[in-house]
């Protein structure tokens, strides 16, 4: 980030000029309190090879044994998309869907990007000519990457099955384990703003805005221009010059949307928890489980850190997020100037905890791919396990559908209202 720049704040629309931060410094909107941008010199170098090392696990966890099930001189061999699989063989395509996108397409595609993008920085050349697209791909597909959440589930379900069978791990689950660490790691090391600085502007967009001039902020790069100077597609909508995403003051339709999204996700809620989310078919015997059931199952095998963790994810978060966002919504409609950082911390919570509610749906898929025994021993994924997956994805994207703009609107207001009392006082 070189000195001087310009910033808009993502949450709060604070224009505000960044320092030049010293190495592993961290800046802050003076505002609402936002990390707005992280100094990691030489970032390339460590995150490219992360990079590498990272497609090198990914590829033996997708290709070598992941968990196997033996039960009564029988023996299930699974890989890590076998759960997706049979999933959609039993007609969960919905479900099957979400856990073959986080659990694996999200977190291989943005070990392939980071790749694609990091490589030409390396290599000094010519940059390609979809580079900052392919790079404002890497930052929509981060919050889809579930493998952490996947192995709590892995946790929860080896614990279920240790009455039942013995449960041996294969190297692709060893392979699995340090990948995600591998990614995280390589996503920690990198510094986005070093790579949209490699992005070639106009000389016009460089230009320090004049006073009073309109300017608008990309979401995406953060690149500040004056308003005239932003690109115009076919529509005549405007685009970021730097990375090409559609710029805008507000998200359109953000409360219509969020409102939508928030509804439909507490229509799901109720379903998910009182439905069976999977029936266990043992010696012939069949048994419906749900959520909380899930939990007592834990609980009375003494495994309390887990059924504390199970109950917060798939019970206690969801509602928490759903609670939450109605309140900001609420106190937009009604023009709340009430405390508005901490209720942009709120939103920031709900961006935060929504993945981690896919422990249940990761404990189904696995449970689903292991116990395969016909009558003996089988698992079956059951209607609660569809609600509940929808709650988790419609509270995800009603979060990202709010915008935290809309909460400092009303001081905004308040401000010009003021300052124009003041102006006429003082004529």
């Amino acid at each position: 980030m070189s000195a001087g720049s310009l910033t808009l704040c993502v949450e709060c629309d604070l224009l505000q000029q960044s320092p030049r931060l010293p190495r592993g410094a961290t800046s802050m909107c003076a505002r609402c309190g936002q990390v707005l941008h992280r100094h990691r010199p030489n970032s390339v170098d460590p995150t490219l090879a992360l990079a590498l090392t990272g497609l090198v696990l990914f590829a033996i966890a997708n290709t070598f044994p992941f968990l196997s099930f033996e039960m009564q001189g029988q023996e299930t061999q699974t890989t890590l998309m076998t759960g997706a699989r049979d999933l959609a063989a039993q007609g969960e395509l919905g479900v099957a869907a979400v856990v073959l996108f986080t659990s694996i397409l999200a977190p291989g595609l943005q070990l392939l990007l980071l790749l694609v993008v990091l490589a030409p920085l390396k290599l000094g050349g010519w940059l390609p000519s979809g580079f900052p697209t392919l790079f404002r791909w890497l930052k929509s597909l981060t919050p889809w990457g579930m493998m952490d959440v996947f192995m709590i589930g892995i946790l929860v379900s080896v614990v279920k099955l240790t009455d039942m069978a013995t449960i041996v791990p294969g190297t692709s689950l060893f392979a699995f384990l340090v990948l995600i660490f591998v990614l995280a790691a390589a996503q920690a090391a990198l510094d986005p703003d070093m790579v949209w600085e490699r992005v070639p502007l106009r000389p016009e967009l460089r230009r320090p805005p004049a006073p009073g001039e309109p300017v608008i902020g990309c979401d995406v790069c953060e690149l500040v221009v004056p308003e005239r100077a932003a690109d115009r597609d076919a529509r005549g909508r405007l685009r970021c010059p730097r990375c090409t995403d559609l710029l805008h003051r507000r998200k359109p339709e953000s409360l219509q949307r969020t409102w939508a999204l928030l509804i439909a996700a507490a229509v799901c809620y109720l379903p998910a928890n009182l439905y069976p989310i999977m029936a266990v078919t043992s010696l012939g015997q069949t048994q419906a489980d749900t959520i909380l059931s899930g939990v007592r199952f834990l609980l009375h095998h003494g495994m309390w850190p887990l059924a504390v963790i199970v109950f917060t994810a798939s019970i206690f978060v969801p509602l928490l997020k759903l609670l939450i966002l109605l309140f900001l919504l609420l106190s937009v409609h009604l023009r709340s100037s009430w405390r508005p950082r901490e209720r942009t911390r709120l939103y920031r919570l709900t961006e935060a905890i929504g993945r981690w509610s896919m422990v249940d749906i990761y404990v189904v898929t696995i449970l689903v791919a292991l116990v395969r025994l016909g009558n003996l021993a089988s698992i079956e994924a059951k209607a609660g396990a569809v609600f509940f997956c929808a709650v988790v994805i419609l509270t995800m994207l009603a979060a990202m559908s709010f915008d935290p703009r809309l909460i400092w609107d009303r001081l905004e207001l308040e401000h010009d209202g003021a300052r124009a009392a003041r102006q006429l006082a003082a004529n």
